[in-house]
C-alpha cells in the first residue's frame, strides 16, 4: 500500500456511508480523518440530525467489531469496561471484558452519565489499554470511540471537563440539512432503512496499514512554523483564558496529515490547516466568560487567529512530489 491507495479506501467507506447519510460530505471526510489517525471523536449536535445514525454507517461499512453504549447516569464504570468474578465451577477469578473491548465503540449520550463513569474511558483512549484489578489489558487495533452529545439540554447531564475534552481528537457538529437534504432524507428512508442493507467495504486488516502509512505524508517547516503560529495566537487572544497545550498542537499536526491523505496528496498545505483549525482547536480552547456566552464562541475566535497569521508561501512538496 501507497500514500495514493489510502484516498482509494477512504473513498469507498465515504460512498458507502453516504448510502445511508445525505449530504454531510465534510463531517464524513472528518470522521474518517480521525479513523485514519485512529483518534477519537465527540459528535455534537441536537437530537435528531443524525450522529448516532453516521457513527452506525462508519461502523457498518468496515470489516471490525463494533459495540454501543447507551450512557445513563446509573452506567457504571464496570459495565464499561468490564470486571473480574469468580467462576465456582473453575475455582478462580476471570475477567470478563466489557463493550470497551471492540475496534469502534459508540458512547451515545456521553454527557449523561456520571463523571466517574466517563473517566473510565481516559485510559482507553489515552493509551490503548485498560488497567482493572492491578492488570493491564491491551485493546484490539484499530480502536475508535465516537461520543454523541446534545449540546442544548443540561437537565440530567454532567458535562465533560476540559481535561476530558482534550482526549477527542475532533469535535464534529452535523447541522441540519437544507431543504433538497431533507427531501431526499425523507425519499431514501420513505420505504426501509438503508442502513440495513450496508455492507463492509474495507478489512480491518488494510485500515490498520492505512493507518500505519499516513504519517508519511511530508510536512514542511513553513507549515510546522505556521501551526505553531496559530497555537500561540490562541495562547494570547484576549478572550481566551487557556491556550492550545502541545498535545492540541500534535493533533492538528497528525489531522492535517490524515486530512491531506484523504484528499489524496502526499504534502500538507495551508488550506489544510485552515480545514481543521475548528475541528481540532476549537474543544481545546478555555474561554473568558464573556466569550463563552457566544454560541459560536471558540469558532468565531479561530477564525480570527486564523486571520491574524500569516498563511506562509513558500513551496511545500518534497523534491520529486
Amino acid at each position: 500500500m501507497n500514500l495514493e491507495d489510502i484516498q482509494t479506501i477512504t473513498n469507498r467507506i465515504k460512498e458507502n456511508v453516504q448510502q445511508v447519510i445525505v449530504g454531510k460530505s465534510d463531517v464524513v471526510e472528518q470522521l474518517l480523518v480521525a479513523l485514519l489517525a485512529s483518534r477519537h471523536v465527540l459528535l455534537e449536535d441536537v437530537p435528531g440530525t443524525g450522529k448516532t445514525l453516521l457513527a452506525k454507517s462508519l461502523a457498518t461499512s468496515l470489516d471490525c467489531k463494533f459495540n454501543r453504549i447507551q450512557f445513563t447516569p446509573d452506567l457504571l464504570p464496570t459495565d464499561v469496561t468490564g470486571l473480574t468474578i469468580y467462576r465456582t465451577n473453575k475455582g478462580e477469578f476471570e475477567f470478563q471484558p466489557g463493550p470497551l473491548f471492540t475496534n469502534l465503540l459508540l458512547a451515545d449520550e456521553i454527557n449523561r452519565a456520571t463523571p466517574r463513569t466517563q473517566s473510565s474511558l481516559l485510559e482507553s483512549m489515552e493509551e490503548k489499554q485498560v488497567t482493572i484489578d492491578g492488570k493491564t489489558h491491551v485493546l484490539d487495533r484499530p480502536f475508535m470511540v465516537i461520543a454523541t452529545q446534545n449540546p442544548i439540554e443540561s437537565q440530567g447531564t454532567f458535562p465533560l471537563p476540559e481535561a476530558q475534552l482534550d482526549r477527542f481528537f475532533l469535535k464534529i457538529k452535523m447541522g441540519y440539512p437544507d431543504k433538497e437534504e431533507g427531501m431526499e432524507i425523507l425519499k431514501r428512508f420513505k420505504d426501509n432503512d438503508p442502513l440495513a442493507s450496508l455492507k463492509a467495504v474495507v478489512s480491518k486488516e488494510s485500515l490498520i496499514e492505512a493507518q500505519n502509512l499516513f504519517t508519511n505524508v511530508y510536512v514542511s517547516d513553513e507549515i510546522l512554523e505556521y501551526i505553531m503560529a496559530i497555537v500561540e495566537e490562541t495562547r494570547h487572544h484576549s478572550e481566551v483564558l487557556i491556550g492550545i497545550s502541545p498535545r492540541g498542537s500534535q493533533a492538528l499536526l497528525r489531522a492535517v496529515q490524515a486530512y491531506t491523505a484523504v484528499k489524496g496528496r502526499s504534502y500538507v498545505i495551508p488550506d489544510d490547516i485552515k480545514m481543521m483549525a475548528k475541528s481540532v482547536l476549537g474543544h481545546r480552547l478555555v474561554l473568558k466568560p464573556m466569550a463563552r456566552r457566544s454560541l459560536n464562541g471558540a469558532d468565531d475566535i479561530i477564525d480570527n487567529v486564523l486571520e491574524r497569521v500569516t498563511v506562509p508561501t513558500e513551496s511545500f512538496k518534497t523534491e520529486g512530489s
